[in-house]
């Protein structure tokens, strides 16, 4: 069968990477050496009593620490007494249940043991203290809970099993155990085991238990060890699952149909966003991963489901930074016979039910931006929200009178807007539309107003091609942008359900992207189509998760609310800051 690896290139089997045979051969002769020195501090004479188990251990450097460990459980897999990897361990209840049950005043004293129950616990060992070979106390933590395991010889159904057994255990094995609730002698409490077992070990030294996981990119790229180490990152996902179960449940209740819809397509549309590309080889077809949803949700409503929504991921070929990742989870609703002022009542009322059932009651919530000195941000979602006129605002603003909305689409604009900019020190990279100028204005002048979540509405039509056009207002749209600590969280309008009307505003972007706009959408038949067949009235709305989870949870990073962010290769990182390379393509 043929190699999939690039010519002249080895395969390293510890890290997995591909490799030339020059560095493979220095790499295992490295590794002969560490695991020559592993085995020579292995062999050392054994600690005091008093000190921790694996003392030596301790001191290996994290290559001699693999070598020793991955070695003594291949033994184990050799002889099987035991065996480090067993099918199953019946669990009775979780460490949460147990610690739940049993800390209950008065129903266990210190030094006291619960003979006549008995239960079985699994989890990660975190911390093992020893006093002697006969009395051992370990963390176990699951769930993100812990409880003590109070190791005492003459508990264990076997003895000598029992030593031997905890002379196996490591920091961050996971192991079962069966025994007694009990509390030790200052009154913590335990579970002391007449019988443990090691359920998979972990063939690498875990950080210091006192300091935690610190490194940033290492918290990114292994969040399997984040995890393991740090609270606060499993309660923000936490947090982000109760988040977006709330959504459901509101949507739900208000009598919407949850749907799913295309991740590809042939017309990259729905948003005004730069798409990627894919193929597909049996079609010998290119095709866009979906920015958003929005035009098949809107196909669907003018099939007669006239409450739809979607969560799900969508994909923007644009740059990563603190607030935008290449993927994100995104709600899409729309609503029939509603339109943009009936979905900002909604928004206000989700937001701010949603805030108290996370805040128990209260409406305010505080966000620590990166990069801002410490400057707390104090939110407060109690409704109503505060709404400025995007037009109005920036005259206010500027201090300059803006062209009348029916000619916001003109050249003469087009010099106006420039020459603001300029005036105001606003950059804006080309091509320099009329939209994206406008948008520039609003981010430097609008947006910083929106600390408490707040709305943007007003937008001129040339911003906004699947928006309706302002029922009172010739040139602007019925659009709203809702934001919060500057940044935008969700977007809104009456939808444009003028077929007519939308194959001008599709070719209009359409001449954008021939300018230069990669941004800009293209024609989609098959929605206009859809058009043609009627969409009654109706309003959509959009909302990013991710970036509300960061505003909820206090998260500076919106790689901090992503399990798995989009990273640079390692080999890119280690370029640049001088560390060896892992695994080759890993992102």
């Amino acid at each position: 069968m043929a190699s999939d690896s690039p010519a002249g290139t080895h395969k390293d089997p510890v890290t997995g990477e591909m490799i030339s045979k020059t560095e493979l051969k220095r790499r295992e002769k490295q590794r002969e050496k560490d695991a020559k020195k592993a085995e020579k501090a292995a062999a050392a004479p054994p600690q005091a009593a008093s000190k921790p188990a694996a003392a030596n251990e301790d001191d290996l450097n994290p290559n001699q620490y693999f070598e020793l460990r991955a070695r003594t459980i291949q033994k184990l897999k050799e002889t099987q007494s035991p065996n480090p990897y067993p099918h199953k361990f019946h669990v009775s209840q979780s460490i949460a249940s147990f610690v739940e049950e049993y800390s209950k005043e008065g129903l266990i004293s210190a030094g006291q043991k619960l003979d006549d129950v008995i239960v079985s616990l699994s989890g990660r060992v975190h911390n093992i203290r020893s006093s002697g070979n006969k009395l051992k106390f370990y963390d176990l933590h699951g769930e993100g809970t812990q409880v003590q395991i109070l190791a005492n010889v003459r508990d264990a159904e076997d003895s000598d099993e029992f030593i031997s057994t905890q002379a196996l255990f490591r920091r961050g094995d996971i192991v079962g155990v069966i025994g007694h609730p009990s509390r030790s002698q200052k009154g913590e409490l335990s579970i002391s085991p007449s019988s443990m077992v090691l359920l998979a070990p972990n063939l690498h030294q875990l950080p210091s238990a006192h300091f935690g996981l610190k490194d940033q990119e290492t918290r990114y790229r292994k969040r399997y060890l984040d995890l393991i180490m740090s609270p606060g990152t499993r309660n923000i996902f936490l947090t982000r699952a109760r988040v977006i179960n709330y959504l459901r449940r509101y949507l739900d209740n208000l009598g919407f149909l949850e749907v799913e819809t295309p991740m590809t397509s042939m017309v990259a549309g729905g948003a005004t966003a730069r798409p990627f590309v894919t193929h597909h080889n049996d079609l010998d077809l290119d095709l866009y991963l979906r920015v958003a949803p929005e035009l098949y949700l809107k196909q669907l409503t003018v099939g007669g489901l006239d409450r739809v929504y979607e969560i799900g991921r969508v994909f923007r070929n644009e740059g990563i930074d603190l607030t935008h990742n290449p993927e994100f989870t995104l709600c899409e609703f729309y609503m029939a016979y509603a339109d943009m002022y009936d979905l900002m009542e909604i928004t206000e009322n989700l937001l701010e039910s949603m805030v108290r059932y996370l805040n128990g009651g209260s409406t305010i919530v505080k966000y620590h931006p990166e990069g801002k000195d410490g400057k707390e941000l104090v939110m407060d979602f109690k409704t109503p929200w505060k709404r400025y006129d995007m037009i109005e605002t920036l005259e206010e603003k500027t201090g300059v009178k803006f062209p009348p909305g029916d000619t916001l689409h003109t050249a003469e604009t087009n010099r106006f807007l420039r020459d603001l900019c300029v005036k105001h020190n606003v950059e804006c990279s080309e091509p320099r539309t009329n939209a994206r100028l406008l948008d520039k204005l609003v981010g430097d002048f609008i947006e910083p107003l929106c600390i408490s979540p707040a709305f943007i509405t007003g937008h001129p039509q040339v911003m906004s091609p699947l928006a309706k056009n302002h029922r009172s207002r010739p040139g602007l749209c019925e659009r709203f942008e809702g934001f919060m600590c500057g940044k935008e969280f969700c977007n809104a309008y009456t939808e444009l359900n003028d077929p007519f009307e939308q194959r001008l505003r599709f070719e209009e972007q359409s001449r954008q992207k021939e300018q230069g706009d990669d941004e800009a959408q293209g024609v989609d038949e098959v929605f206009v189509d859809a058009l043609e067949h009627g969409l009654p009235p109706t309003a959509g709305w959009g909302m990013g998760i991710d970036r509300l989870i960061m505003f909820l949870t206090d998260s500076p990073n919106i790689k901090e609310v992503l399990l798995f962010p989009a990273m640079k290769p390692i080999e890119t990182v280690a370029n640049t800051s001088g560390k060896e390379p892992g695994p080759a393509g890993q992102l």
